[in-house]
């Protein structure tokens, strides 16, 4: 592929590493500066890429006073081809600095999604027990094999890091998990887990419309230990992402959820995460739920997953998504750089018995962000900013919040007829996809909406309703910022907050 002369320059940076105070120089045809963080659309408190094409966050680490995020990348286009691992790292969640590609395709294929975990007791052998590793497990995607027709294109593979993730080395014996001759056999999600008095990791596994759960004594020796694929769950998509961790109820007992995405299917179209609340006993994930149930009622938070090795003195359960729809990801309005990552939230577990069901809400060091505040008063407000943290107290049964520009285009978030709902249909720029344009409803069923949290940056909105009980997320693109917002049915003690940009 032969590249013009910016992309290729941006193309270097991802490869030395980009500070958030690095420029390119300003050419006479562009509005904003390419690579700088200022571009049209570019997000200012979510993470995305220096330049080209991003989708699913890979390899979530805690290590050494770093939150490591991974992601699949294609360095050479603002579309999806070739994948190679990104890197970023934030020491606080919120400010992320990029890092050069940290796992690139060889002989065995593409690089795609998987995860890192910290091998503190060097089970693997690849480091030692005074320097233990970072090991990475991700799935190789032979794409001369599938061009060929062939069933058994997807292994897993690993490498490993000795220097806070820096540099990594591929494993010689890869791949570690071989195909059984399943054609979608992928996005490995490791962990480590003590099943009668001994560890062990326990990897979850996306074959086709099931998770397989395999486990090992040392990240290279895998054993197969169970499939899960219930009936009534929902299968009009591939499965792919999974992610299984430990959740405690508001009473103290520990269950196991597990995490689904996929796309098609979800409850707005597209893309979308299922997830079942359960228990795993190392070998078995079992279930007494019977409904499907969705992480984020949102068109646009998708193949999200959380973060290994949390310290112990902190506790959460961390999560971040990839922040698009496969129904749109690759046409929507920006050049330099394609897609971003949601919030980083902090998930929990609400309800009793068996309705229970996934909290969500951002993380909080996110109010480091918040810079100047304000009571909201009456029900036209001017807007002076364009990052915002808006927390709104609903007064009546159905409730609206419109925001507009001069140029007569308005987001509405509110609730009417028992569910929650984001229009975009006249939010800024659509025509680039039909699907786009769209009324996106979350069913409240016995929920009562008595807070709701809003995120606005540039070309996303964020909406957390009863701290989180229920989610959406959606992308929105308006050909200049929101300048008025439009409140009805809300109390008068709703706050908004204006806030810093993270680049």
């Amino acid at each position: 592929m032969v590249l013009n002369n910016q992309v290729f320059l941006l193309f270097l940076i991802s490869l030395i590493g980009f500070s958030c105070t690095s420029h390119v120089e300003k050419t006479e045809d562009m509005a904003y500066e390419a690579g700088t963080y200022k571009e049209k659309y570019r997000p200012q408190f979510h993470f995305s890429p220096p330049a080209n094409w991003m989708n699913d966050p890979n390899g979530m680490v805690y290590h050494k006073g770093e939150y490591h995020l991974f992601y699949q990348y294609y360095p050479d286009s603002n579309v999806w081809g070739p994948m190679h691992w990104g890197h970023a790292v934030s020491k606080n969640l919120v400010e992320w600095e990029n890092l050069p590609i940290a796992i690139a395709p060889d002989s065995l294929g593409w690089i795609f999604s998987g995860s890192a975990v910290f091998d503190s007791e060097n089970s693997s052998g690849l480091g030692t027990q005074e320097d233990p590793p970072l090991v990475a497990i991700f799935t190789y995607h032979n794409h001369l094999k599938d061009e060929a027709g062939s069933s058994d294109v997807q292994t897993q593979g690993i490498a490993f890091s000795l220097d806070n993730g820096r540099s990594w080395k591929k494993y010689k014996g890869n791949p570690v998990l071989t195909n059984p001759g399943i054609r979608d056999f992928r996005d490995p999600k490791v962990r480590k887990m003590v099943v009668e008095g001994k560890e062990k990791w326990i990897m979850s596994l996306a074959v086709k419309d099931k998770i397989s759960f395999y486990s090992s004594p040392n990240l290279l020796d895998w054993r197969h230990e169970s499939d899960f694929n219930p009936d009534w769950a929902t299968y009009d998509g591939v499965w792919e992402c999974p992610d299984l961790f430990p959740l405690k109820t508001q009473d103290g007992e520990e269950k196991w959820v597990l995490l689904v995405s996929i796309s098609p299917g979800g409850p707005n179209g597209g893309s979308a995460t299922q997830y079942f609340v359960g228990d795993f006993d190392g070998q078995t994930f079992t279930t007494n739920q019977k409904e499907v149930k969705w992480l984020d009622y949102g068109t646009d938070n998708y193949a999200g997953v959380t973060w290994s090795n949390i310290p112990s003195s902190d506790g959460r359960t961390l999560f971040i998504g990839w922040m698009s729809n496969w129904r749109y990801a690759k046409v929507v309005p920006t050049d330099v750089w394609r897609s971003a990552m949601t919030l980083p939230r902090t998930l929990s577990l609400l309800g009793e018995g068996d309705e229970l069901w996934i909290g969500s809400k951002p993380v909080e060091e996110l109010e480091q962000l918040r810079d100047h505040s304000a009571t909201l008063e009456g029900g036209n407000i001017a807007l002076e900013h364009e990052l915002l943290e808006i927390a709104l107290q609903p007064k009546a049964s159905d409730f609206s919040a419109t925001f507009k520009n001069g140029s007569g285009e308005m987001l509405v978030i509110g609730k009417k007829e028992g569910e929650l709902f984001i229009d975009r249909t006249k939010s800024g720029l659509t025509d680039f996809k039909e699907e786009f344009a769209s009324i996106i409803k979350a069913p409240l069923k016995d929920l009562e909406v008595k807070d709701i949290d809003i995120f606005l940056d540039r070309a996303s909105i964020e909406v957390f309703v009863n701290d989180g009980a229920l989610v959406m997320t959606a992308l929105v693109f308006p050909t200049a910022a929101y300048t008025e917002l439009q409140l009805k049915g809300f109390e008068t003690k709703s706050k908004l907050y204006s806030l810093k940009g993270i680049w």
